[in-house]
C-alpha cells in the first residue's frame, strides 16, 4: 500500500504540474525540473500517508481477529466443549 500510494500520488502531482506547463505555455526545461521536483516531494508525502494507512489497517484487522478469537473461546467455554472432550478420527468421542 505504500509504494502504490506513493507512486499514484507522485504521478498525479507531476502530470498536474505539466499540465499547467502546458496550459501557460512555459519552456518543457523548466516544466520538466518543476515536475520532477514535485514528482519527489508528492511520492515521500504519499510514502508517509501509506505507511499510517498501513498501519492502521492492520492493527485494526488485528484487533477485529482478536475478537473473533475471544468470542469463540468464549462460545466454546459456554458450551462446555474444552480439552475433556476431543474427537478422535473414528468420529466419537474419548473422556
Amino acid at each position: 500500500m505504500t509504494r502504490s500510494l506513493a507512486l499514484s500520488l507522485g504521478s498525479l502531482a507531476m502530470g498536474l504540474v505539466v499540465l499547467r506547463g502546458l496550459w501557460n505555455g512555459e519552456m518543457a526545461e523548466t516544466v520538466a525540473t518543476e515536475a520532477i521536483g514535485t514528482l519527489i516531494i508528492f511520492m515521500g508525502i504519499g510514502g508517509l500517508a501509506g505507511a499510517i494507512a498501513d498501519h492502521l489497517i492492520r492493527d485494526g484487522v488485528e484487533d477485529l481477529y482478536r475478537k473473533r478469537v475471544k468470542w469463540f473461546q468464549d462460545g466454546v467455554a459456554e458450551l462446555g466443549l474444552d480439552d475433556e472432550t476431543q474427537p478422535t478420527d473414528q468420529g466419537t468421542t474419548q473422556r
